[in-house]
């Protein structure tokens, strides 16, 4: 993991965004060209990944205040699955704690639709963000974020979320 990009539903302002130092060299090229990273750059510019999770934590506590955070995103287990690894790692726990809450599987349950049709180029256009695909993890967690907004409207359940963040 390279960098970390949250947001806050409905309130995208309120984010956090950060760069780790590499782990290793190992890294797949088409997924550096994306992201347009560099391993050699985060060697010197990066944060040591316990202070980035560090600063996540105290940033996701920050922002639950007294509430338990919900890891949200799309495709969630691909992104949980390194942010918990990189939590127990180097801090040995994980604020959000097991378990996160995918879009895919929300907008499938919500839709009547099948998994195969899950996929963000398949969402109907007035869930789609309106946020250009950058492949930064910030801008991918507003846009993620601005999707999981447009399904909980649509269900009448963004008063819930918004008065409890």
């Amino acid at each position: 993991m390279l960098s970390i990009g949250a947001s806050v539903i409905g309130k995208a302002e309120n984010s956090f965004y950060a760069e780790l130092q590499p782990l290793n060299e190992n890294a797949v090229a088409a997924a550096m060209e994306v992201s347009l990273l560099d391993l050699k750059t985060l060697e010197k510019t990066g944060k040591a990944p316990q202070i980035a999770m560090s600063e996540f934590r105290d940033w996701v506590q920050a922002m639950a205040g007294d509430r338990k955070p919900v890891f949200v995103g799309f495709n969630a287990s691909f992104d949980w699955s390194f942010v918990n690894w990189y939590f127990h790692k180097f801090l040995g726990e994980n604020p959000f704690g097991f378990g996160a809450l995918d879009i895919k599987a929300f907008f499938m349950g919500f839709s009547s639709c099948m998994w195969t049709q899950t996929t963000s180029s398949q969402l109907p256009r007035q869930f789609q963000s309106d946020q250009p695909a950058t492949h930064n993890a910030l801008d991918d967690a507003r846009a993620q974020g601005e999707i999981f907004e447009k399904l909980l409207k649509a269900q009448g359940k963004i008063e819930l979320i918004t008065k409890t963040v």
